[in-house]
């Protein structure tokens, strides 16, 4: 359980980034495989997908950084530290999904199947981001709990700084603390995401078999990330708890952090988006394999002579 993987001289290669570039191109491939299945272009996905990629990540920081600002209080400036770990997966879809329909604009490339497409790339980097924040130790760390699944720490774990107990607060022990730093039993919350990674994989393969309109995979997958999230991992997670609806700290649940708050919207409008969606399965329209990009309006006019 250490963050660096390998380590030669002053160059790192830690985990987190491993276990993400991976997930990337494994999803990537299998993205492009979906979508020559589907009748699309894949050449024509890859560069709209790396856009999707960077964007992603910037919006996957952006949303770490605003759900749990206490973890750059005392040092603002590693909020740019992404590969000490700590992304949001509602900030990369929402961000990369911005970047799809920007791309689809400009250059005619279809939307959906390329978000659908790129569903299962999603799923495995919630796997990925997770043992990443295992192999980290301090990323999405779970509370102290009484429950027998609770997990302790062991003292070869180098990314694991302890918890601090005081009374009945518990925190991160980066600085000072007045009570007893332990190194658990706690909630093996990045586990339990690594889990939720799994089960969003087989839920989004059989989706996307299903043929159902598009759209369809795609707000499934908002919707039961968000549910699965909230429940069986951020409700065990030592998070801030913004508003303080219920908290038992002996066997370590919280309701409710930012993250539960920002997925019920979410949730909602998956449900009505769902709803909306046309009944059956969807026609095999797809534009030609071999159609090329829009051209720049700039580029289609014709020059005046003269």
């Amino acid at each position: 359980m250490d963050p660096i993987m390998i380590e030669i001289g002053p160059i790192q290669i830690r985990w987190y980034g491993f276990f993400l570039v991976v997930a990337i191109f494994a999803g990537f491939e299998i993205a492009k495989r979906y979508l020559r299945g589907w009748g699309y272009d894949p050449d024509r996905f890859e560069q709209a997908a790396f856009w999707a990629v960077v964007a992603g990540v910037i919006g996957a920081r952006l949303g770490y950084v605003l759900t749990s600002p206490s973890d750059f209080a005392d040092n603002p400036i590693s909020a740019l530290y992404i590969w000490q770990g700590g992304l949001s997966i509602h900030g990369a879809l929402i961000v990369g999904i911005l970047a799809f329909w920007l791309y689809s604009r400009r250059y005619g490339t279809p939307f959906m199947p390329y978000l659908e497409a790129s569903l299962p790339a999603v799923a495995l980097g919630v796997i990925a981001g997770r043992l990443g924040n295992f192999m980290n130790g301090s990323d999405t760390v779970g509370r102290l709990t009484t429950l027998p699944i609770g997990f302790t720490w062991p003292e070869s774990a180098s990314g694991f700084p302890g918890l601090c107990k005081a009374g009945d607060v518990v925190t991160l022990a980066y600085g000072l603390c007045l009570g007893e730093v332990v190194r658990g039993p706690v909630h093996l919350t990045q586990i339990y995401g690594a889990v939720i990674g799994v089960v969003l994989t087989v839920l989004v393969v059989r989706w996307l078999a299903m043929k159902k309109p598009w759209g369809y995979a795609f707000w499934q997958f908002v919707l039961w990330y968000s549910v699965l999230r909230s429940v069986f991992e951020e409700t065990f997670r030592l998070n801030p708890l913004w508003v303080r609806v219920y908290e038992n700290n002996q066997i370590g649940v919280g309701l409710f952090t930012a993250t539960q708050i920002f997925s019920i919207p979410l949730i909602i409008l998956a449900i009505v988006m769902l709803y909306r969606l046309p009944r059956g399965t969807r026609e095999a329209v797809a534009v030609p394999v071999n159609t090329p990009p829009k051209a720049d309006k700039a580029e289609a006019k014709p020059r005046k002579k003269g």
